[in-house]
């Protein structure tokens, strides 16, 4: 006597988010000021120009740009200007700070797009590990979106999860 087996975790109707399907799919490329900079220190804006001028788009073509300095150096405002209209029409997107402050960005604004009307009243579990680290922010923004309509939220795997949000049946 053969018996069907029955997946209980699907039979369930747990929905899972898996929040690493939000991060970018485009590569990050940093740009780093302190390679344009006189001495390491000084923007010199003439020089700075020409440098722009010079640089092979190549590299940042269909990426996305982390603009940074890692030197401690006082950039003035129009040189962000300046890359970002020398960058801009070769990238997906020019966006400032490290590579994984700007994929974090990035993360943050995708979880914002998500159509949450799927997740009413429904019983969710955020994935909890993965591949890729995911920021401590995505997690708090996730539940804040997830609490005022889901019946439940939990942190781990469907098999083995942490009771985080229950609705109250008042």
């Amino acid at each position: 006597m053969s018996e069907e087996l029955k997946n209980k975790i699907t039979e369930s109707g747990i929905i899972t988010i898996n929040l690493e399907k939000y991060l970018p799919s485009e590569n990050v490329e940093i740009f780093d000021i302190k390679d344009y900079l006189f001495m390491g220190l000084i923007l010199k804006e003439k020089e700075f120009r020409q440098q722009l001028k010079e640089i092979d788009l190549e590299k940042y073509k269909n990426k996305i740009i982390a603009v940074t300095c890692s030197a401690d150096a006082i950039i003035p405002m129009w040189a962000y200007m300046l890359i970002s209209s020398v960058l801009l029409p070769i990238s997906v997107s020019v966006m400032m700070g490290t590579t994984e402050e700007v994929k974090n960005k990035i993360l943050i604004e995708n979880i914002n797009k998500i159509d949450f009307h799927t997740y009413i009243d429904q019983r969710i579990v955020v994935k909890g590990c993965g591949e890729n680290p995911i920021p401590e922010e995505a997690y708090l923004l996730i539940t804040n979106k997830l609490m005022p309509i889901a019946k439940s939220i939990m942190f781990g795997e469907p098999c083995s999860t942490v009771p985080i949000f229950k609705k109250s049946n008042k």
